[in-house]
Parts: C-alpha cells; structure tokens; sequence
C-alpha cells in the first residue's frame, strides 16, 4: 500500500475527529497521538493494519459516557460487512447505530438499562457480539500473557475481515480514569505499539499505546464483573463457503 494513500487515509482521521478532539484530554507522554507526525509514522510502517481502513471508514463517538462497548461493536460490526438491520431514516441503506444495535436477543445477556447506567464488562460485550454471525472469542488478561496477547492481537489486525477489541483500565495508561472499550487499528513491530481507535473521542484522541502498557491496563480486577480481569475479544468474520 503506497505511502501517499496512507497520508490521505490520515487525513481523512484527522478531518473526522477534529471537531470531536477540540477541547480533549492533554495525552500523557507515555501515548503517541494518532494524528501527530509520530503518530502517523507509526501507521506507515506498521506491520499489522488491515483493521485500520475499515474500522476508520465507520469510527463512531459513543453516545453516552456509558456508551463505549455499543460505539466499538457498531464499529466493527459496520466494518466487518454483518448484514444490518432497517434504519428508517436512511432507507433503502441498511447500517448498525448505537440506537438499533440493541434488542431483545442482547437483552439476553446484559439488559440496555444496565448498559445506559453503568456500560458494559468483557463478558457482556462477548456475549452481545455472539449474537451476531461472527466468530468470537473473549480473552480475559489474567489467562494469557503479554507475549500471547500480543501475538494473537498481531495476527489478528494482520487479516481482513479480523478485529480486537480490548477492555482496559484509562488510569493504568496515565488517562482519566476507569474502564474502557474500544477497538484496535494496527500493531507496530519496531515500537511495539498498539493504535486503539478510542470511541470517547469528545475525551481523547487515537492514541498508539506501549503493548505492556496496554496488557498491564486490561490485567485489571472489573468489580463489576466479580472482579475478574479485563481484557480483549477477537471477532472474526465468518468465511465466505
């Protein structure tokens, strides 16, 4: 992929997330903004970045404060090519929302005032996603290891149709301040960093974070989820027969 489409793609990050990051968060100098020129040198050489393009096409800002689990499953859902539901509003055209993600199926697992109150854990955002024809596995930090974490992740962003979303704690990576989702974008061998393509964008940009930095994040206890630890769930499109 030719360097110069890289640039446009970035361009086109940054014009879509500039009114949304007017007034964010100063990044602590452990993170590298996706949108500074380190930031893009990083994307540039990254070794693992088929998630970026499309899940850049579909970033979303989560809707509410609560929100970031149904902003990154619209996002990847969209990205991922899932047949999606009617949207009245934008008929004949057909798209996931934060608003017509939810029904009685994802009731099942986690109900939509719970998630309006207080989000959602790594195991309710698994079991919501399961509901849809996608290939999902939830990795909880404490099983694995940082080595394990960072190969799998890797290999995942390395490969269309193939996402990862994690599920960390803001304050282990110097940010403000509990826990969070959102989906990765591309991996970096040299810097050994991860591009997380943070949906609370009205709070922070994207940002490339250490990979030991972002495993120590998720390899946090989730009282709201019997204190297991956080961690990461990898989607995979299903094969076309």
């Amino acid at each position: 992929m030719s360097t110069s489409y890289l640039r446009a793609a970035l361009l086109f990050l940054a014009i879509a997330t500039s009114h949304a990051s007017a007034e964010t968060l100063p990044l602590p100098a452990n993170l590298i903004g996706a949108a500074t020129d380190s930031g893009e040198a990083l994307l540039i050489g990254a070794e693992a970045r088929e998630a970026y393009f499309p899940l850049a096409d579909n970033f979303v800002t989560q809707k509410t404060q609560s929100f970031c689990g149904v902003a990154s499953m619209v996002m990847v859902l969209n990205a991922a090519g899932v047949p999606a539901p009617d949207v009245p509003e934008y008929r004949p055209y057909r798209t996931f929302t934060q608003d017509n993600l939810l029904d009685e199926r994802t009731d099942a697992v986690v109900k939509r005032t719970t998630i309006l109150m207080q989000g959602m854990t790594l195991d309710q955002l698994g079991g919501v996603l399961a509901t849809q024809p996608l290939g999902v596995v939830v990795t909880h930090a404490a099983d694995t290891t940082l080595d394990e974490f960072r190969t799998v992740a890797r290999d995942y962003l390395a490969k269309p149709g193939h996402f990862v979303i994690v599920n960390y704690l803001r304050k282990a990576i110097e940010q403000e301040t509990g826990g969070h989702i959102s989906p990765l974008a591309a991996y970096d061998a040299e810097a050994d960093r991860f591009l997380i393509l943070d949906v609370a964008r009205y709070k922070y940009p994207p940002v490339w974070v250490k990979a030991a930095d972002l495993y120590g994040a998720m390899n946090t206890p989730d009282a709201d989820n019997d204190n297991r630890t956080r961690g990461y769930v990898l989607v995979a499109k299903p094969a076309t027969p």
